[in-house]
């Protein structure tokens, strides 16, 4: 699951903390961390944020793509 990598090092790369994506989430500390060791999977709304707030595709969320932008057009 390579996603939970992902989401843990563009945290750590825009140096927030895990209260700090939580609370952008809607959600607690402790659900978050769940999310990033991998315990609960992360949800579709959360990802979706996750993509907009560090300007990245979900596939490279997701690890579909080692590319972090989407370059395809809408």
């Amino acid at each position: 699951m390579k996603y939970i990598r992902r989401i843990r090092d563009l945290r750590e790369d825009s140096e927030k903390t895990q209260q700090e994506i939580a609370d952008i989430l809607g959600t607690s500390q402790t659900m978050y961390a769940r999310y990033e060791r991998g315990a609960n999977e992360l949800p579709i709304h959360h990802l979706i944020k996750l993509c907009e707030l560090y300007n990245v595709s979900a596939d490279y969320i997701l690890g579909l793509s080692d590319c972090p932008k989407n370059n395809q057009k809408s």
